[in-house]
């Protein structure tokens, strides 16, 4: 679908920019109130050289008159900068107040969205979309409302003054209208092509960005570059079409006001030297013509600002239409066979049945139980659906059919925060954070005491790193941790885990990147971590599946075995198969 197409079928609406305005109201009516003063201050002073000319003409006093008009003008002066003050500080605070609803919204959509969405684009919205709304907000309809007020004002005056010349004024003006309203829904399009073509490049930039040393290593520079470029091409090509139409605007609007001035000036000139009119109502309605370019300026420029608008509005709205991850509560908790503190599995799969896709199953009827304090591997091929199990036990995603239990009770009827306050989880590529060590270890459990700290740097095996650092601690890990080596990113997510004092955790190939030394000294860890909770390990590597009290052995989404290492050598022949396609010393 085209952007106009799209533009036809959802308009902005007034409830939609006072949703935005809501939490801002009073410094937006300050704004206007502000401006309307400033204007109203405006439109008195043609009325006061008015009474200048007729008070000379009579031989009256002027000199008060003039220092009233002073006074005026100083005034007007010093409200309408103190007007502009109060917009731009509410553009601002409305640009926060997304920004900050934008960041806990996008922090907290399911796991399904960040799939299909482009992490950059997300990016762009809370950041570039965001402050494009200021437009929309702030300036198009603050102006909007004080223009079309201080515009009100000025024609009731006109019409007081001369009702003839005024009607000459609208003739012209309304042209002006006609060719305006024509470019503004050209304005709106582009508007939204560009802020689409800006998220976008953004994402291609985010995506280079986060694998720089393969694009390096790859030689790929200059075709990320020319991908970019693309997408900052079509950005430009839409804000120029953008700047191409709103060119338009000011000149119609020129255009109208000082061709009607012209026209004014001739046709009150041949009535004032007729005696058909005053020099004072002339002067007057002259001044007011000088004074409507600003209102009828302010109006038109701020329809063609908020169709600049309209674009960001849309990309940020769709994303607040998103919904969040939410804890719905499908049944009541129940109690698993033989409950009780030492006989109630940690974890229960119960016919589990899932799929990323309708109709596409992951997980095909599993079943598996992590009895306390116990050390259960996962075993099986790539694609069998052993992170599918991790992502199903932390709950970013529900399983269509089944069950899945955590101490005897559904999932399903636990909060989210509060089931993963209970579980560890430690990724495959273990991500750091930007940070210092500290903070990354501290991530989970942020008021953890320095005793808790030094537990978890021993039970980890990080004492010699955090030896040699400069600043032990307190040395900044940097960009995505690549300042480690990836054990170290390991052993680190490991710690960050295991200081929150989980009651089961979870590892995703926890030695993929460990040498000899440091998976020994992994498995001592992890011998000494099943003291405190239950461990559920992904795992290839048989020096590490041998260490499990059970295994649970998984093929095309099925448990098709458990057992021990040996039991299983002995009873399953995909189990074997799996054994002898390992490297020897593996």
């Amino acid at each position: 679908m085209s952007p106009r197409a799209a533009g036809g079928r959802r308009r902005i609406g007034l409830r939609g920019v006072l949703r935005l305005l809501y939490g801002h109201r009073r410094w937006v009516g300050l704004a206007v109130l502000l401006t309307l003063g400033a204007s109203a201050l405006s439109l008195a002073q043609p009325l006061l050289v008015k009474k200048v000319i007729e008070s000379t003409s009579s031989g009256g006093a002027v000199g008060p008159v003039i220092a009233l008009l002073v006074v005026f003008f100083v005034a007007q002066v010093l409200v309408q900068g103190l007007a502009q003050y109060v917009v731009a500080r509410t553009g601002e605070g409305i640009v926060l107040g997304i920004r900050l609803r934008l960041v806990r919204h996008v922090l907290r959509l399911p796991m399904a969205v960040y799939d299909r969405q482009r992490i950059g684009d997300l990016i762009s919205r809370t950041s570039t979309d965001s402050t494009t709304l200021r437009l929309l907000i702030a300036e198009g309809f603050t102006d909007a409302v004080t223009g079309g007020i201080a515009l009100a004002g000025v024609v009731a005056l006109m019409l007081w003054l001369d009702w003839l010349l005024f009607l000459v004024v609208l003739a012209l003006v309304a042209v002006a209208t006609v060719v305006v309203g024509s470019v503004l829904r050209g304005i709106e399009a582009a508007s939204l092509v560009t802020q689409r073509e800006t998220g976008a490049m953004t994402a291609d930039l985010e995506r280079a960005l986060s694998a720089i040393r393969t694009v390096r290593a790859s030689r790929a520079e200059q075709r990320e570059t020319d991908r970019i470029a693309d997408r900052a091409r079509s950005a430009y090509a839409g804000s120029i079409r953008m700047a191409k139409l709103d060119a338009v605007v000011a000149p119609a609007i020129e255009l109208a006001v000082k061709g009607s001035f012209i026209v004014v000036l001739l046709v009150g000139g041949l009535r004032v030297a007729d005696r058909q009119g005053s020099l004072a109502d002339l002067a007057a309605f002259l001044l007011y013509m000088i004074y409507l370019v600003g209102p009828i300026g302010m109006l038109f420029q701020s329809l063609s600002t908020m169709e600049q608008g309209v674009g960001a509005y849309r990309r940020v709205t769709d994303v607040m239409a998103m919904p969040t991850e939410q804890d719905a509560v499908r049944g009541r908790p129940v109690s698993g066979p033989g409950s009780g503190p030492t006989r109630t599995p940690v974890l229960e799969f119960h016919d589990v049945w899932f799929g990323y896709e309708p109709h596409r199953p992951v997980l095909r009827g599993v079943s598996f139980e992590v009895p306390p304090r116990s050390h259960v591997a996962l075993v099986g091929n790539s694609g069998v659906g052993k992170s599918t199990v991790f992502a199903l036990i932390e709950r970013f995603y529900d399983p269509d059919r089944g069950r899945i239990l955590f101490d005897g009770q559904d999932v399903a009827a636990l909060g989210r925060a509060e089931h993963r306050a209970r579980i560890g989880l430690v990724e495959q590529h273990a991500p750091v954070m930007y940070g210092t060590l500290r903070e990354n270890l501290m991530y989970a459990a942020p008021d953890a005491g320095p005793e808790e700290l030094e537990r978890v740097v021993e039970l980890a095996h990080l004492t010699e790193l955090v030896s040699r650092l400069p600043r032990g601690l307190d040395t900044d890990a940097g960009e995505h941790g690549m300042s480690l080596s990836g054990g170290e990113r390991q052993r680190i997510a490991i710690a960050r885990s295991l200081l929150a004092r989980p009651e089961l955790l979870l590892l995703d190939e926890p030695t993929a990147h460990l040498d000899a030394a440091n998976e020994e000294a992994l498995r001592r860890s992890i011998r000494h971590t099943t003291a405190e909770c239950a461990l559920l390990v992904i795992a290839h590597r048989f020096s590490t599946i041998r260490a499990a009290d059970l295994i649970v052995v998984l093929d095309g989404g099925r448990v098709v075995a458990t057992g021990s290492h040996d039991e299983l050598l002995d009873t399953s022949g995909h189990y074997r198969l799996l054994s002898d396609a390992q490297p020897a010393g593996r």
